[in-house]
Formats: structure tokens, sequence, C-alpha cells
């Protein structure tokens, strides 16, 4: 008897932590989604971790996935609590979206092609290229006013990171939406196709 009510105990108790921590992730604060590492520690406890690992496991019947993006390129093979402290938890998709749903996402879908470009070109560059040379990649696909507006919207987005040698290099977002390895397969293969 003891025994089970320590276990709804239990029960309650993470499910009360896995609300603050849905309420922390999917409210959006600033133009920032997600939370930072040491946000959730604040508010959840020093246990975080399992408790998002938790969320997480709720979320995927919904169709959805906390996606955790470290501040290094290369995320560590065994993270620390430092490292979850300074990583950006953030709520995504767990599935690709379909071009009908992608649709619905809220963006022109030129803009969505400027972006999967942008995005193709600088992994090909090796993760930087020069603003100069991406202008003018975007330019021969979009028009010449468009390139400005979309290239600081995604780096507004978080999707790209402009440093102050004007180079740019993919940004948190990007490493958190987008399955890199997939994007470069599929414009191979329709490249292949034509």
């Amino acid at each position: 008897m003891e025994r089970g009510k320590r276990s709804i105990d239990r029960k309650a108790y993470y499910a009360s932590k896995m609300r603050k921590a849905a309420q922390l992730l999917l409210y959006r604060r600033h133009s920032t989604p997600g939370a930072k590492g040491w946000e959730l520690r604040r508010r959840i406890g020093s246990d975080y971790p399992k408790v998002v690992n938790l969320l997480d496991e709720y979320l995927a019947k919904m169709g959805l996935t906390v996606k955790i993006v470290f501040e290094e390129a290369n995320p560590p093979e065994n993270p620390t609590i430092e490292h979850y402290d300074k990583a950006r938890f953030y709520v995504t998709l767990r599935d690709d979206l379909t071009v009908e749903e992608a649709k619905l996402v809220g963006w022109r879908i030129d803009d969505l092609a400027a972006l999967c470009a942008s995005i193709a070109y600088i992994i090909s560059r090796g993760g930087k290229v020069p603003r100069k040379e991406l202008e003018d990649l975007l330019k021969a696909k979009i028009p010449d006013w468009r390139v400005e507006i979309d290239l600081s919207k995604f780096i507004r987005l978080g999707y790209m990171v402009e440093d102050e040698n004007g180079q740019i290099y993919l940004g948190w977002r990007t490493r958190a939406e987008v399955d890199q390895k997939k994007l470069i397969d599929l414009l191979l293969e329709s490249e292949a196709k034509m």
C-alpha cells in the first residue's frame, strides 16, 4: 500500500515538472523559441534532463520532439550537466513535413526554397560562406529585392549566424530543424533526375 502511494506521488511529481517544462519550451518569449538548459534547471530543478526525456516521450505521441542543440557544432558524445546548461532545448516536429503541410507553416514557398539553397550552399562550402557570395547565389534564384529581406529573416530567426567579418554560418535552428544529410541527398537526387 505504502509502495503504491509512493509510486503515485512520484508520477504526480514528474507530471508537474513536465507541465512546467512544456510551458517553458512551448511558450514563445522574445524572438527565440525554446529555452536554455540553465533556464530549465532554475525552473524545474537539477533533474531537468530526465524531465525533458519524459516530456519527449510524451510529445512523441503527437509527432513532436524536444531537440537539444549544443553550443558546439559537433555535439559532445557524453554531455555533462554543464553542456546541457548551455544548450538550447526546442520543440520541433518529429517527422518530415509533406509538401502540403509545408504550405501551412506560414512561409512563402520561394522563401523556403531560398533557405534550402542557402543551407545547402553553406554546407557545400564547409560550413561558412562570405555574405556577398551567398547574396550572389540567391540573386540568381530570387528577385534582388528579396535577397536582403530573406537573409535578414534567416539570421533573425536563428537559421544562420553572421560574424563581424561578413561570414555566414549555419545557426542553432538549422541544426535543430534540418536534417542536413537528408537535404543534401534530396538535392543530389533531384539533380540526377534532371
